[in-house]
């Protein structure tokens, strides 16, 4: 059996594994600022995964299962993810920086057939090591071992994933300060960065402390605007969610105990869909 988010987000190895996950995500934002630009706001994240999940879902043999403008267009506005117009302007950017490309060197507009490039599902598969990682961290099973001896599983797998993201309501409907970041660029990096300073017997405050003492710092490697970036933090302070331990800028920035568990509760969800993903992929496998 999948394990459930409650169960994820109340095991005691939970946060250790999240904040490995959470490293492992800034490190391909480090090697990869690129790409890792298509996960920088919770949008751009649930665009990414399903233009993933028709990349892997196209038969070769049937033209009607290719991916084009039009197919990403219909699937991200049946799941209430995006306008057109920001369906459009997404994959333009993904086509642009060779995140995606065009099958053929012609085509007829929004039916002229996309692929994602292999440097990115090379990328990607990165983010799966991540979460399987994290899973058997908490339960000391296998998966990633299982991943990395039948890789056939990814374009079973990651549809899977991506069905599961689009309608997980933990996923999409977070507390008001994930939410508050998640629409910042590069706002999951944001908090990945300030719960990975955290340490585990700290968990239990009111106020945790983090690894975070300059803003200035933290926006020039997020090459995010200074400005923005407080903007935001200002915005959080102002929920009770963050502060510091004394003087602004010159102490440690602490997050609050339900900015924590909104956070974690994120994260179990994301991981419980992809737990359940794994599952289901592994029985369709070993049913063909």
């Amino acid at each position: 059996m999948p394990l459930s988010a409650a169960e994820i987000a109340r095991h005691p190895a939970a946060l250790r594994g999240v904040q490995e996950q959470a490293k492992a995500l800034i490190h391909i934002y480090e090697t990869s600022p690129r790409l890792a630009a298509v996960f920088a706001t919770q949008q751009r994240w649930l665009l990414g995964h399903a233009g993933l999940a028709l990349h892997f879902r196209r038969d070769p043999n049937d033209r009607r299962t290719e991916m084009t403008m039009a197919r990403f267009i219909e699937l991200v506005r049946r799941h209430s993810v995006a306008s057109r117009n920001t369906a459009e302007a997404f994959v333009k950017e993904m086509l642009h920086y060779n995140v995606a490309e065009y099958i053929s060197p012609s085509g007829d507009g929004r039916a002229h057939p996309i692929q994602v490039t292999r440097g990115t599902i090379e990328t990607f598969t990165g983010w799966i090591y991540a979460h399987l990682r994290t899973l058997d961290h908490i339960d000391g099973a296998n998966r990633l071992e299982t991943f990395l001896d039948r890789p056939e599983m990814l374009p079973t797998l990651q549809p899977l994933i991506a069905d599961g993201l689009l309608t997980s309501d933990g996923v999409r409907e977070p507390g008001p300060t994930f939410s508050l970041f998640i629409w910042l660029n590069n706002g999951g990096i944001v908090m990945d960065w300030l719960m990975c300073g955290i340490e585990p017997d700290d968990a239990h405050l009111d106020r945790i402390p983090t690894g975070v003492i300059s803003v200035s710092e933290f926006a020039h490697w997020l090459k995010l605007s200074r400005t923005h970036l407080a903007r935001k933090l200002h915005d959080a302070e102002a929920l009770g969610s963050i502060g510091w331990v004394g003087q602004r800028g010159h102490s440690v920035m602490w997050v609050s105990r339900a900015f924590f568990d909104e956070y974690m509760a994120v994260q179990a969800s994301k991981l419980a869909v992809v737990d359940e993903a794994f599952e289901a992929c592994l029985s369709a496998l070993k049913g063909r």
